[in-house]
């Protein structure tokens, strides 16, 4: 993913140069000092289970568009990250859903996204595609979709480890 590259300071309009600050290259005014640290976007998704299966969305926005992810998007700024997962999935399955736990958090080098996965549990709603979504299904984990996120192969991986760990105990 490219960075951003703004051209001009936002506190006194002179052209930004670029300068090593604390070990990495940016945007920095040479008139007033001011420097841009460019912020990651938070996503939140939901691992949804229903015997034995985990729930995936068929993809109807440009990024990934037809192949298949878990539910979520962006939280919005303010938003409770467990709270966006939870309205994400609501958005684009028709679930209602309580979160239960953090599973992780993700990120890739020159990515600006960090995804953060919960476990959720149903708890009402009707399973229909939302205006993001094309298709909403269960899948075994042993016959995924073509997925459209790397990250969901780890996110997915980690909640089997973890799930058979819960089954040992019971």
């Amino acid at each position: 993913m490219t960075t951003p590259r703004d051209k001009y300071c936002a506190s006194c309009a002179t052209p930004l140069e670029q300068r090593e600050i604390f070990g990495t290259e940016r945007p920095a005014c040479p008139e007033c000092g001011r420097v841009v640290f460019y912020d990651p976007k938070v996503a939140a998704v939901c691992v949804i289970a229903r015997d034995g299966k985990v729930l995936m969305i068929r993809r109807g926005t440009d990024l990934g568009y037809g192949l298949w992810s878990l539910p979520g998007g962006f939280v919005d700024r303010g938003e409770v990250v467990e709270s966006a997962a939870a309205r994400e999935a609501w958005e684009e399955t028709g679930l209602e859903v309580a979160v239960d736990g953090l599973l992780g958090l993700f990120s890739l080098p020159g990515d600006p996204v960090i995804v953060a996965a919960f476990t959720a549990q149903e708890t009402g709603g009707t399973l229909a595609p939302g205006p993001e979504a094309l298709e909403t299904d269960f899948f075994p984990l042993d016959a995924l979709p073509e997925l459209a996120f790397s990250r969901d192969t780890e996110i997915l991986a980690l909640w089997r480890g973890i799930a058979s760990i819960d089954s040992q105990g019971d």
